[in-house]
């Protein structure tokens, strides 16, 4: 059952956690672990409340001494009755080992047979670990005490020490949200240091160790810049003692800021090639999570409907020190170039929300609103803030917020009053336009008009969102290129709106005639939709290599991309920009965002399928030439040329790249490339099962078992995917053990190719029946991911339209609900666009 705003509010009022002391013993083998919980708490005198449970077996539970019959608990609920003001509730418990990255997570990593055991918490999985009044506002401090095999560490939010042989135990906390409480367990490699008096450690599996090593001072450095940046910024040190960073296998998300115990996934060891976005990644999930440690542990929201006080602001502050503090000062190139394309496909969706207050009425429905609205929208809507407040006041009330509610929970009415006494200013107007309201606006070019007397002026023209109309003024710049790509003029407007001239740029073209290209938003400065007019669509493919801004450049594409999905911009016109432009690009980012779009979008979506095959071979040719542009090993088309061939080349050209021979610069020996290879050529059905079988024996790794799973959903026959959908979807029983979510994930990642829409289209059924049962096992974050990857839409047509409609109007889990209408409306755009582009 899950828990209701109204519920926690009443809670709220009746119950505070003072204390919690948790016993955890994890060496009962691999499939359970016994925890006790020990909770203090103050009550209304003679009051009734509940806490959060859930176990495999309840053991015992006392209340003030009293044994509780097993009647108390009701699913995941532990019924209290008759509280003192006083009170200690004792539970020991059974509890399950999750193999779906909630919970009390726990993988064995195939490369050593080592098993690894890691708490994600968030949203509303504590009570899989520990008994607990599960909700942000309701903060205590912690004391911890693990059991675990010999030969394993421990790390968790307070310091730990091994007090005795396989008896770990944890420095008190600070208060914390019962989400934010983690342990991580295992035989973990690890590299320490320490900076400014506080004591990091990096932490990953074993079988990592000699990567790990290579990439600790990488790290390290990034998280010592972010320190010194975030202390300086917000005036307030570190609160949390220890720093660890530990990287964990199957990890759902990017990372998890526990506080003192950040978890991050695994990947972001890097195993094989890594380019340039790579990297800026990492560095940014590292900084992000940093910031939590002041947005969102010290301060926490009230309830869930301000998660944006969690995430806008890691989003934005990681970007700002990661640009002012670290050699990673190209941080918002890779703004521009995916997390808005991120956050502008969330707010085309119907499902779009406001970047604060979004109603969440239940934990399950808030889950599906940490999505590119709340970070990447949220982050671009804070930059426009601090050009309408100026930064000093920004800085200024962000401050007086933290200071104010330190170890407490805070509301947007809370940050909004800070930041007003800050600037001197109301904010109410700006808030509801920008914050409260849904919705964005679009930015388009009128050469020609407002005409007055005998020549014409250009100018920006910012159209509200009809369905959601909202007053918002933007600080925005507006430039003009000639064909070569070389910047002819731009105006620089601040709080605009509605209809606005542009002066620098009419200047510069006597007469009044027209530039090759006009840019709104070059820059990327503000939070809007572009329309390209029809003259700069016309001249993108010989202007945009020139362009010498690399963020203006990577909005270009992500401008395409909404274009496309708004069926403004053809495919083919994206494809005939991609083959004259990538060859000269020199920034990964943007590589990677523009392959993506030319791959992924337009040649594997939008076009129909009769199409797809010389739109293969064109982009297959076009990676040719970017490799052959690629000055070695360290240019970084020579990485995204032999990405985009490994999955658009012939059997002829990959075959030797899958037996190691031939490799571009610095993939010899790179397994996870080798992985890519290997799909592609499954599903061009040109290698055999005993190949992959092979492969993976070369390379019996976490990642290489995943790589295979992908590669073996891919290959186009029949017979492969009845395989498929079966290990994907079947329940899992004693013989059968349930796949983790990663390899759910691999699986729907490779299941929707084939050579003909024949294969495919039994599995819509399939998908529409299947899909949501998986409930019974599978959690909510993690079916949630599960639900969008096999999601059907490769064959986007008016009968698979059908088909969802009638799925949406069952009783489905908010996981699968908020994904599969994600999913529906990025169909509908697919219909849309060949409605108007295909003849």
């Amino acid at each position: 059952m899950t828990l209701t705003r109204d519920e926690a509010r009443e809670r709220s009022q009746i119950v505070r956690p003072e204390h919690y002391d948790i016993e955890l013993d994890l060496d009962r083998g691999p499939r359970e672990f016994a925890s006790t919980t020990r909770l203090t708490f103050t009550a209304q005198n003679g009051a009734s409340t509940f806490a959060d449970l859930d176990p495999v077996s309840l053991e015992s539970a006392t209340l003030n001494g009293r044994k509780l019959p097993a009647s108390a608990l009701d699913g995941r609920r532990l019924h209290l009755t008759d509280l003192a003001e006083h009170n200690e509730l004792v539970v020991t418990a059974a509890m399950r080992y999750g193999c779906d990255g909630q919970g009390l997570h726990r993988a064995e990593d195939p490369a050593d047979g080592e098993a690894y055991a890691y708490g994600h918490l968030f949203m509303d999985a504590a009570p899989r670990v520990y008994a607990c009044f599960d909700q942000p506002d309701l903060k205590a401090p912690y004391d911890v005490t693990v059991r675990a095999p010999g030969g394993w560490s421990v790390v968790a939010n307070g310091a730990m020490r091994e007090v005795e042989p396989g008896l770990w135990r944890a420095e008190t906390t600070k208060p914390l949200a019962t989400y934010f409480v983690t342990v991580c367990a295992g035989p973990f490699a690890t590299v320490t240091d320490e900076h400014d008096g506080i004591r990091l450690g990096i932490h990953a599996r074993a079988s990592l160790r000699d990567h790990l090593e290579a990439q600790a001072p990488e790290m390290l450095t990034v998280t010592k810049q972010s320190f010194d940046h975030y202390h300086s910024l917000f005036g307030i040190r570190y609160p949390f003692g220890e720093y660890h960073q530990v990287f964990v296998p199957e990890f759902n998300a990017g990372a998890m800021e526990n506080p003192g115990c950040v978890t991050f996934r695994d990947q972001l060891v890097f195993t094989g090639a890594a380019g340039r976005t790579e990297h800026l990644v990492r560095a940014n999930t590292i900084s992000h999570e940093m910031a939590h440690m002041w947005f969102g542990d010290l301060v926490t929201m009230q309830w869930w409907d301000d998660l944006w006080l969690n995430e806008s602001f890691a989003e934005y502050m990681a970007n700002r020190t990661l640009e002012a503090a670290t050699e990673f000062d190209d941080a918002w190139v890779d703004v521009a170039a995916s997390r808005k394309a991120w956050g502008y496909a969330a707010e085309r969706s119907p499902s779009t929300h406001p970047v604060a207050g979004a109603p969440a009425d239940d934990t399950d429905t808030a889950l599906q609103n940490f999505d590119g609205i709340s970070y990447a929208k949220g982050s671009a809507v804070l930059r426009q803030l601090i050009h309408h407040i100026g930064d000093d006041a920004f800085v200024a009330g962000v401050r007086a917020h933290l200071e104010r509610h330190a170890f407490a929970n805070a509301t947007l009415a809370d940050f909004l009053e800070a930041l007003s006494q800050a600037a001197g200013r109301d904010l109410t107007e700006w808030a509801q336009a920008w914050l409260v309201t849904a919705g964005m606006d679009t930015l388009q070019i009128e050469r020609d008009g407002d005409k007055s007397g005998e020549t014409a002026s250009p100018r920006l023209v910012i159209t509200p969102d009809p369905d959601r109309p909202a007053k918002r003024v933007h600080t925005v710049r507006v430039a003009a290129y000639d064909r070569t790509g070389a910047e002819v003029a731009a105006d620089d407007l601040h709080g605009v709106s509605g209809h606005v001239k542009l002066p620098n740029i009419a200047a510069a073209i006597p007469g009044g005639e027209s530039v090759a290209l006009v840019v709104p938003n070059a820059g990327d400065l503000t939070w809007a939709g572009v329309a390209f007019d029809d003259a700069s669509l016309e001249a993108m493919a010989g202007a945009l290599p020139g362009i010498e801004d690399a963020t203006t450049r990577a909005m270009i594409w992500t401008a395409l991309a909404h274009g496309l999905a708004r069926a403004e911009v053809a495919p083919e016109q994206i494809l005939a920009i991609a083959e004259a432009a990538l060859p000269a690009e020199t920034q990964m980012p943007v590589l990677d965002v523009a392959t993506s779009l030319a791959l992924g979008a337009v040649v594997r979506r939008f076009l129909p399928w009769s199409e797809r095959p010389a739109a293969l071979a064109g982009l297959a040719d076009l990676a040719e030439r970017v490799l052959a542009e690629a000055d070695g090993e360290h240019d970084p088309r020579t990485l995204a040329g032999a990405r985009l061939l490994a999955g658009t080349g012939d059997a002829g050209r990959l075959t030797p790249w899958f037996r190691g021979e031939d490799l571009p610069d610095g993939l010899d020996g790179d397994t996870p490339f080798r992985w890519r290879v290997a799909r592609r050529l499954a599903q061009l059905d040109a290698v055999t099962i005993d190949d992959l079988d092979e492969a993976l024996a070369a390379d019996d790794t976490m990642s290489g078992r995943l790589g295979y799973l992908t590669a073996r959903a891919s290959f186009p026959d029949a017979a492969t995917k009845v395989w498929a959908w079966e290990e994907l979807t079947a329940a899992p029983s004693e013989d059968s053990p349930a796949h983790s979510n990663y390899e759910m994930n691999a699986l729907a990642s490779g299941f929707w190719s084939a050579d003909d829409e024949a294969t495919l289209a039994p599995y819509v059924e399939r998908y529409v029946s299947d899909i949501p049962r998986m409930r019974e096992w599978v959690g909510e974050d993690a079916l949630a991911r599960v639900a969008a990857l096999a999601f059907p839409a490769a064959l986007a047509s008016e009968e698979l339209d059908v088909e969802v409609r009638r799925m949406l109007d069952q009783q489905l889990p908010a996981s699968v609900r908020r994904s599969v209408v994600d999913a529906h409306a990025a169909m509908r755009e697919v219909i849309a666009s060949r409605a108007v582009f295909v003849r």
